[in-house]
């Protein structure tokens, strides 16, 4: 019998750019402060998943999964590296998500990390390129900044989406992410500061982009049964689904619409039993700003060709109809890739406890995570509740 998953624990660093710092010193403080949270020992923990995306072309490292065991001291425990481009973390959750549900184990760390600001920007550029397709996208120049111009270029011509919508988003990412002590930047941008930065890939600016970044981020997982044990507030996963499009962009029948995200999206309502009228709040992948408003539509949350404007409306800050990243967002909160998706689970856990400070949704019940691998040839989407 299929049992419930629950969330007991989390930890992260501050996200930013660590000169001073390496990626099992990040990936350790974060699983420290999750299993104290958790309040568990080493020798409770099942199995450990780790999503990182390149850690062999970003610092020479591979063999991740037995690295982070050795310096968690959890030697002999099993663990394994997930990877899936920029959603690498979403599908460590989702692979934890799945080992529980079945029974194969009872508690689980899962853990993001990257270390990402070692290497000069175009080595990092290159390496993220490995998440294109790379013989017909990435081999011809094209980089994500180009790819995802593409697509907001067609949003526009398609439904009428300005530059002023989209950069809005900044305007309100930056605004959360002033909230949020673990935020790699934490103070306001004005709408002219975004409209005036430098291009980047016609019509984004470099404010409408995520950053280089290093971070780590850990959720402990635990089965319904051993959760009531050792948690006195539990988070409960109540769908946690997964789904794939085409690699390349050129592939798909439409480039304004995420199809993988809707995918996942719908199956995980179903598994949860809600609309996306039930959410509360949400955290989605705007690894640059137009694809939030790519989320939101694909998630159900306007109609398609509506997003821009429900930006504009200010219908997606804190304390409005449906509160979009309220941690910052990849674009304020920072993006090393393998730890945002853990990193988002981790937001939706403290927004179910009520432990967000300033950043606080009123009320909130019900929380989604969506994270986005690629142009969005991978995306995973969770649900977060804080009742069983």
């Amino acid at each position: 019998m299929a049992r419930d998953v629950a969330v007991i624990g989390v930890g992260m660093t501050k996200f930013g750019e660590f000169w001073d710092r390496g990626y099992r010193s990040l990936i350790t403080e974060a699983g420290s402060k999750a299993i104290i949270d958790a309040r568990i020992d080493g020798k409770d923990i099942d199995a450990v998943y780790v999503g990182s995306m390149s850690p062999g072309r970003l610092i020479g490292q591979e063999h991740v999964g037995a690295l982070v065991a050795d310096y968690a001291g959890l030697v002999g425990v099993p663990a394994a590296r997930v990877e899936a481009a920029c959603s690498s973390g979403g599908l460590a959750l989702h692979q934890a998500y799945l080992a529980i549900k079945s029974g194969l184990y009872d508690i689980v760390v899962v853990g993001g990390v990257e270390k990402m600001t070692d290497v000069s920007t175009e080595h990092a550029t290159v390496a993220l390129a490995g998440a294109a397709d790379q013989e017909w996208e990435a081999f011809h120049g094209i980089t994500f900044p180009g790819l995802y111009a593409l697509m907001a270029r067609r949003h526009m011509m398609d439904y009428g989406t300005t530059e002023e919508q989209i950069s809005l988003i900044s305007v309100k990412n930056h605004a959360n992410g002033k909230l949020n002590p673990y935020a790699q930047y934490q103070y306001d941008v004005t709408l002219e500061d975004v409209m005036k930065s430098s291009m980047v890939a016609d019509p984004l600016r470099l404010m409408h982009c995520s950053p280089i970044t290093d971070g780590a981020a850990t959720v402990v997982l635990a089965s319904g049964e051993k959760a009531k044990k050792v948690c006195e507030n539990p988070i409960w996963i109540k769908g946690s689904a997964l789904a794939t499009d085409t690699l390349s962009l050129h592939g798909r029948k439409s480039i304004t619409k995420v199809e993988a995200s809707a995918m996942a999206g719908k199956k995980a309502y179903q598994m949860a039993k809600v609309k996306p009228s039930k959410i509360d709040f949400a955290e989605v992948h705007d690894c640059f700003a137009i694809a939030e408003i790519l989320a939101i539509e694909s998630l159900g949350f306007c109609k398609i060709g509506k997003g821009g404007e429900m930006v504009e409306n200010g219908e997606t800050w804190i304390d409005s109809r449906i509160p979009i990243n309220t941690s910052g967002g990849l674009k304020a909160k920072g993006h090393p890739v393998g730890a945002t998706g853990i990193a988002q689970a981790i937001e939706a856990t403290w927004q179910l406890r009520g432990q967000a400070d300033k950043r606080q949704v009123k009320g909130a019940k019900t929380g989604l995570t969506q994270n986005v691998g690629g142009s969005g040839a991978t995306c995973t989407v969770h649900i977060f509740s804080e009742e069983k």
